[in-house]
């Protein structure tokens, strides 16, 4: 086996399943982390500004399926638990297996740069110039707020929902005039959470696609119990028969006032509440289709309509930003990043993204199943096919999972949870190992072909 010094960005979800696994193996590696406490986008109040979390949040993964597959969540916690409940997962999932250890707290990447004959130089924010070999990238990106751009200017107040905490934060959203705008489930959320006759609020939804919304309950069971994709069956099969059930689970989104959205049941994110159809049929949320235009505290609609509003809360999604990478080497315009198997760059085979899925209907076995194939290529076990190969399958990847799907920012990283961790499993772990035994590890990890770099260099002691 070899042990290839690693570096992990990032102690959220997917930085601490990368470095549990790296751990398992044996593999020696820190975890830069730019805040002082792990959970990245769910540490509420996180003082690097990178959690999107509002007071009121509760996950829209049940539980069960929510779980890693080596620390089950707690039997006491509720179907759908609160964001704060989601941390102490987190918190109870690091001590458990002693992370903290390899974590260092505000001490964040501040650049990384791939060395000529490969391996990373990585400057932080507190100990300055540090090497390694394998570098893991897991900074999440669900932090860098996406806003869209319509003609005019608003004289109002504007903020994107990242910045929304509650009725009270950041600024008091009571007897206000709001458009929320975007049919997400955040912007479900803040609609419902705002739209309280408490609060003396009149408010308005825009939505440009509109959305298919489902339950988050069925026959009293949580309604994504009910949902596995098989490989075994195709999947526009499987799609097809979800588009036939959905409205008699759920209904049409032309009964409750929205318009017909523009794409067929799964072929862009459902929204999942259980309020917001309720809200809209009480006449306490208005919809609204797309804005045309902005005019001083009138907002123009497409359908021709106008109303003036006191505050706009865009709930649009978000970049896929690293910061700490120069943008003519790695980025993502109009987040579209091509990685094989949503995890490697081709051609820098010293490089791993953790984490950069919109995973259907669960995100942290997804992340735990990419885990799996971090530790075992890390320490050899695992090779890559040739960067010729892996471009065709990105490409092959990319239409079956997204081909169906409407052209927009937010899919561009779609997959299917199910269909992807029985390809891993099944096939590319398996046929990697293969590749492995046959042609050996990849050259980086042959440590030795390269001047070494002191333990303590590349562990800042």
């Amino acid at each position: 086996m070899y042990q290839p010094r690693t570096a992990v960005i990032g102690a959220g979800i997917s930085g601490l399943t990368a470095g549990k696994m790296l751990g398992d193996y044996g593999v020696p590696y820190v975890c830069f982390e730019s805040s002082d406490r792990v959970g990245g986008n769910w540490a509420f109040g996180n003082p690097n500004g990178h959690s999107s979390a509002y007071r009121s949040l509760h996950i829209d993964t049940s539980k069960h399926q929510l779980s890693f597959r080596d620390f089950p969540m707690p039997e006491h916690y509720p179907d759908f638990p609160h964001h704060t409940q989601i941390k102490q997962y987190l918190d109870d999932y690091c001590g458990a297996f002693g992370l903290g250890d390899r974590i260092e707290f505000t001490n964040g990447v501040e650049h990384a740069r791939r060395l000529p004959d490969g391996g990373w130089e990585l400057r932080t924010q507190r100990t300055g110039t540090r090497y390694f070999d394998l570098l893991v990238v897991a900074n999440g990106h669900h932090w860098d707020p996406r806003y869209p751009n319509f003609p005019g200017e608003f004289a109002g107040t504007s903020l994107h929902a990242h910045h929304y905490i509650d009725p009270r934060t950041p600024m008091d959203f009571s007897d206000k005039r709001i458009l929320v705008v975007g049919l997400g489930n955040s912007a479900a959320d803040i609609a419902v959470e705002l739209s309280s006759k408490a609060l003396g609020n009149s408010l308005s939804l825009s939505t440009r696609s509109g959305a298919w919304i489902v339950p988050k309950y069925i026959a009293g069971r949580p309604a994504d119990k009910y949902y596995r994709t098989s490989p075994h069956i195709p999947y526009s099969w499987q799609r097809k028969l979800a588009q036939w059930g959905q409205p008699l689970t759920a209904g049409r989104p032309e009964n409750f006032g929205l318009p017909t959205p523009n794409h067929k049941f799964f072929e862009a994110h459902p929204t999942q509440s259980v309020e917001l159809p309720l809200r809209l049929g009480s006449g306490d949320v208005l919809p609204k289709p797309d804005i045309a235009r902005l005019d001083g505290k009138t907002v123009h609609f497409t359908d021709g309509s106008s109303d003036d509003f006191d505050v706009i809360i865009y709930a649009t999604g978000y970049n896929i930003t690293f910061p700490f990478f120069d943008p003519d080497f790695i980025s993502a315009p109009d987040n579209r990043i091509d990685l094989y198997k949503r995890m490697f760059y081709p051609g820098i085979d010293d490089l791993v993204f953790a984490g950069f899925a919109q995973s259907t209907p669960t995100l942290f076995p997804f992340v735990e199943c990419q885990a799996r194939l971090i530790g075992a290529y890390a320490i050899g076990h695992y090779r890559l096919p040739s960067a010729a190969d892996m471009r065709q399958v990105i490409v092959d990847d990319q239409r079956f999972y997204t081909g169906h799907m409407l052209d927009r920012p937010r899919h561009t990283q779609q997959v299917d949870y199910f269909l992807y961790e029985h390809d891993m499993r099944t096939r590319e772990i398996p046929e990697g190992a293969r590749r492995a035994a046959a042609d050996g590890p990849p050259r980086w990890a042959e440590v030795g072909d390269r001047a070494p770099v002191s333990d303590a260099a590349a562990t800042g002691a």
